[in-house]
């Protein structure tokens, strides 16, 4: 039977836990609270990609009876949750930093910044460059006796997919630094398995992507670009297992 004393820290760390995802929830709450108003204008905004490329006549339409009222709210939601992306690497950063040596904390505060900002730049480039892109290739090959009116749910789940795809794939550079950092890969390797790592960035691009070589090469290219601009920045980081002091 484990003793009071040694199960006292499992129970604060799960406490803490506790409260720093509580804080998030608030703070995703909050968020809402301030933008639910303006869920249509978002909406608006977000499907603007899709609307200014349909043909002459047409529209969005809505084949669920809630899907007009849910649709936006789902989306507000989402976005929500977006903003709320520095709060969270901060409660992760304030539980696990007592834990980290003098040099780890250095290290990981840039990380964590690079990181949030990496990942709206992800979303932008999703939404600016390659949203405009493939819808315009979508409605420019459909067929001539098909009349394109995208539903708001299928168009929100569509978007939602490319968001997350290319958030994600624009962490490869941090990826690629703490790999680095901690001993588990070098750039010289790095540099040696390239060939493998392109192959693999399009392997990628295609599950995460819809089923389509046009969306799946706008991720898989910038995932190469992204691959060595983490390559170049790994050479100015140590492996952690160099460092001694706490």
């Amino acid at each position: 039977m484990p003793s009071v004393k040694n199960t006292q820290p499992l129970i604060n760390h799960l406490a803490e836990v506790r409260d720093r995802l509580l804080r998030v929830l608030v703070a995703i709450f909050f968020v809402f609270i301030c933008l639910v108003y303006f869920s249509n204008d978002i909406y608006t905004f977000i499907a603007a990609p899709l609307v200014a490329r349909l043909p002459e006549g047409t529209s969005m339409i809505a084949t669920d009876v809630a899907s007009p009222f849910f649709t936006p709210i789902k989306l507000t939601l989402v976005i929500s949750v977006l903003i709320v992306v520095p709060v969270v690497l901060y409660q992760l950063w304030a539980f696990i930093a007592p834990g980290l040596y003098k040099h780890e904390k250095r290290l990981v505060i840039p990380l964590l910044i690079s990181s949030s900002l990496l990942f709206y730049f992800g979303v932008s480039f999703a939404y600016f460059v390659v949203f405009p892109l493939v819808f315009y290739f979508f409605t420019s090959i459909a067929p001539v006796d098909v009349k394109i009116a995208t539903d708001i749910a299928s168009y929100l789940d569509f978007i939602l997919s490319l968001f997350m795809a290319f958030g994600i794939a624009f962490e490869i550079p941090v990826c690629i630094i703490l790999l680095v950092w901690r001993g588990l890969v070098t750039p010289d390797d790095l540099r040696i398995k390239r060939p493998y790592i392109v192959v693999v960035a399009f392997v990628v691009g295609m599950l995460l992507t819809p089923p389509d070589l046009f969306s799946q090469m706008l991720l898989a290219i910038p995932m190469c670009l992204l691959f060595e601009v983490g390559l170049f920045f790994s050479r100015f980081y140590k492996p952690c297992e160099k460092y001694d002091q706490k």
